[in-house]
């Protein structure tokens, strides 16, 4: 059975959705198998509150921008149809991203996603490398996964990105090599056996005259070995 995870990010008005805060833009993609199946989906939402300057340097996403884009309640239900009924999601640092998520979906009315479905890379990273930078563009340096056009945070963006870093995180590209995986966006069995072959000649193995004589002598040098010992009996 396929293993289907949604990596997400979201960029907020700020920290704390419990001060005011809210979501502006979320960001997703789907895994099976842990590879991209190139499903996405990017909300931009209106926060129905200013954005201030400190989170506009880092994501970009401005007022005017958002002044015309739906509001949280006209939208969740868009992203929850993407994550499913029980596919695993996996974010960086995700107890930021959740906390803003529950409490949105609380405020419509909407049950809060458990832990028990969530999956922080952030905890990985700190367990795999202890001591070291864990955030997505230190892992991105140690994994050399390109990330040159991150001049700003995105929700979408940084999911690929995290996408990338999560494989690696699991063990790399090698991870389960594909041959258990039939789904869409990953190689399977039947990818490897459609694999054109190349024809190569076949390579000679007869002895030279060269070697058949140093070969005699060698044998010549041998006492009593055992084939001719063996046919004595």
């Amino acid at each position: 059975m396929a293993l289907r995870e949604i990596v997400f990010d979201t960029e907020t008005t700020g920290m704390d959705p419990f001060e005011g805060d809210r979501i502006v833009e979320i960001g997703a993609l789907e895994l099976i198998n842990h590879l991209p199946t190139g499903k996405t989906i990017q909300l931009y939402i209106n926060p129905e509150r200013e954005v201030p300057p400190e989170a506009v340097a880092v994501h970009g996403i401005t007022n005017a921008f958002l002044a015309d884009k739906p509001v949280f309640s006209q939208v969740y239900t868009d992203f929850l149809d993407f994550m499913g009924e029980d596919s695993k999601l996996v974010a960086h640092n995700a107890e930021f991203d959740m906390n803003f998520l529950n409490y949105q979906l609380e405020e419509v009315g909407h049950r809060p996603i458990p832990k028990s479905r969530v999956v922080d890379s952030l905890m990985i990273a700190r367990e795999k490398f202890p001591g070291s930078p864990a955030n997505l563009d230190a892992l991105c340096r140690r994994f050399n996964i390109d990330n040159s056009e991150r001049s700003y945070h995105g929700a979408l963006l940084d999911s690929v990105l995290l996408a990338e870093v999560y494989l690696e995180l699991l063990g790399g590209r090698q991870r389960g090599f594909g041959l258990d995986d039939n789904a869409t966006g990953a190689a399977g069995i039947g990818a490897l056996s459609t694999k054109e072959r190349i024809y190569r000649e076949p390579r000679p193995h007869a002895p030279s005259a060269e070697e058949l004589i140093a070969h005699k002598e060698f044998l010549n040098e041998l006492t009593d070995p055992l084939w001719a010992v063996a046919g004595k009996q």
